[in-house]
């Protein structure tokens, strides 16, 4: 496993305090490890609180890791997601090529706790991040790093602040190719080649392949949307077989794409690929970059993902659940449950009620909604004839996009069967944001 494991159980010995929202005062002071032994009862955590389903986060590892092999790819997925440590050493011990990230100091937190591989998603021209990959690779030669470059300006930026560093480090980059209104990322396989050129160029680079970001260029699964992508792909693949024909590539070539959203079109325009062999004997490792997939959801994704799509043999599940406690009823048809922006995701939709916790629960009625978050409150809109929702209940809500959900969070409780009656908290999760 490239990661250390012995500095991700460490994790195990923190101390539990006030910093970490949701957790009990009688918590205070313990370390994990001595929270955990008690299986305490979700119904003791104090309202709102984050949780992740245990079997759900396993089998979500194990539907991703299975599939990509099948494909004959590898998986680096986008650790931004989590930024749980606890969960990359899962991921790396189902067989993850390495570990995405999407900024240098992320890149820094994946190195402090030991992991080996990293692929920067992302232009590095930040002169302090510069000098300490540069630094680090010298410390340690197993490390490997690779990012991305857009522009024949941010090769020489790059190069530049890397001739001021002492010593021999090369860093290997990879071109990154965007797309009309997309973010980052040369907008042509014309000017793609003029930065692969750059590269070469460089006395402090090495081109090391070539890499992109779909979603950025779609939003949903219309023809319009579809198409968008697949022409994307299809750029990204010939600026690829291009530069391996041109003898562009001095060592082993990386193809990546792939967020969680169109996974099964990068695979199926970047699959053909992988251990390509160029006219120097070039080999290629197509890598995809799904990050969202290990916690899943129950809106964005739960539309999108082919791994979520009906009739799925092995789908993907939502490992992630808003937990709030109603605190008035002031009018007819309307609650406020205590959980607000500060504490769930809302960029990619709403939370959605999906039942009353505990024994005496059950399913919500058909139609409730929530219809806005506030910074600490969320409206929940309640049918006409609904069941009572009393004041002082719980309701379990489904949410959209983990990425912007686990950022609110430093210590996540990971429970055993989020649709037990009483579930119980058998680890807790430590983020990094």
């Amino acid at each position: 496993m490239s990661i250390d494991e012995a500095a991700v159980a460490a994790l195990a010995d923190r101390r539990i305090g006030p910093e970490h929202k949701g957790m009990p005062p009688e918590s205070w002071g313990l370390t994990v490890r001595e929270f955990r032994t008690g299986a305490v009862p979700l119904d003791s955590l104090e309202t709102p609180v984050l949780t992740v389903d245990r079997a759900a986060l396993r089998t979500n590892i194990a539907v991703m890791a299975d599939w990509v092999r099948a494909a004959g790819v590898r998986l680096a997925p986008h650790g931004k997601t989590t930024m749980a440590p606890q969960v990359w050493a899962d991921q790396l011990a189902a067989g993850s090529w390495g570990i995405t990230l999407a900024t240098i100091w992320q890149t820094q937190v994946a190195r402090s706790f030991g992991v080996a591989r990293v692929l920067l998603a992302n232009a590095l021209v930040d002169p302090v991040g510069l000098r300490w990959v540069a630094a680090e690779s010298a410390r340690d030669p197993s490390f490997e790093f690779v990012c991305w470059a857009d522009s024949v300006e941010t090769v020489a930026l790059m190069d530049a602040h890397l001739r001021t560093v002492p010593g021999p480090a090369r860093i290997r980059v990879l071109v990154e190719l965007g797309g009309p209104h997309g973010r980052t990322g040369a907008r042509t396989v014309e000017q793609a080649h003029a930065v692969a050129r750059a590269i070469g160029a460089a006395s402090r680079l090495t081109l090391a392949g070539v890499g992109g970001y779909e979603g950025a260029l779609a939003h949903d699964r219309t023809a319009s949307g579809v198409r968008a992508v697949r022409d994307y792909l299809g750029e990204l693949a010939r600026l690829h077989r291009e530069l391996l024909a041109a003898g562009r590539y001095r060592g082993p070539a990386v193809v990546t794409a792939g967020g969680s959203a169109y996974p099964e079109l990068a695979l199926e325009y970047l699959a053909p690929l992988s251990d390509e062999q160029g006219g120097q004997g070039v080999a290629t490792t197509v890598v995809l970059r799904s990050g969202a997939y290990v916690i899943h959801d129950d809106g964005f994704y739960a539309s999108m993902s082919p791994l979520a799509a009906p009739g799925c043999a092995r789908p993907l599940r939502s490992a992630m659940h808003g937990w709030a406690r109603t605190l008035s009823r002031p009018e007819p048809g309307l609650a406020l449950l205590d959980a607000g922006k500060r504490d769930l995701p809302f960029d990619e939709g709403l939370p959605i009620p999906q039942r009353v916790a505990g024994p005496a629960g059950g399913a919500l009625d058909a139609g409730a909604t929530v219809s806005a978050l506030n910074d600490q409150h969320a409206f929940l809109r309640l049918p006409v004839g609904a069941a009572k929702l009393p004041i002082g209940s719980v309701v379990r809500l489904g949410l959209s996009h983990p990425c912007t959900a686990f950022d609110k969070w430093r210590l996540i409780p990971v429970i055993d069967d989020a649709d037990a009656q009483t579930p119980r908290v058998v680890d807790l999760l430590h983020t990094f944001f």
